[in-house]
């Protein structure tokens, strides 16, 4: 991505939330990121925006719709389905990584417990060139 992305993070966790954009704003301040605190307001989201996020991050682990029935309904046929979907989870198993790389997820991150590892991923995940 050469341009500065756009992010929707669809994640009930406050903390997590924090944690996250503080993340992207030590990456660079430009990084535009908007939060779902669930998948139903995540598809919300997406229905109501003219203009579509770079990238979902998505908490699997939610009230109201969770990760996996969120995958499930924009991987269908939302207009959003070619958006790709990284789940940001705790759930770490093998046989829920699997569903939702079957469902559509590009990719797969367990929350890191340091600020300075998130720092890291995402930089890595949104800018892959600049090392």
């Amino acid at each position: 991505m050469l341009n500065t992305p756009t992010i929707l993070l669809i994640d009930d966790d406050i903390d997590d939330q924090e944690i996250f954009t503080s993340a992207l704003a030590f990456i660079d301040n430009a990084i535009a990121c908007t939060i779902a605190p669930n998948g139903y307001e995540g598809i919300m989201q997406l229905n109501d925006s003219d203009v579509l996020p770079d990238l979902i991050f998505l908490d699997l682990n939610m009230p109201v719709m969770n990760g996996i029935q969120f995958l499930r309904e924009i991987k269908a046929a939302h207009k959003a389905k070619d958006v790709p979907v990284i789940i940001f989870s705790t759930a770490s198993d093998i046989k829920t990584i699997e569903e939702a790389k079957q469902l559509g997820a590009h990719d797969f991150i367990t929350k890191p417990e340091k600020f300075s590892e998130l720092v890291g991923l995402l930089h890595g995940l949104l800018f892959p060139a600049t090392r």
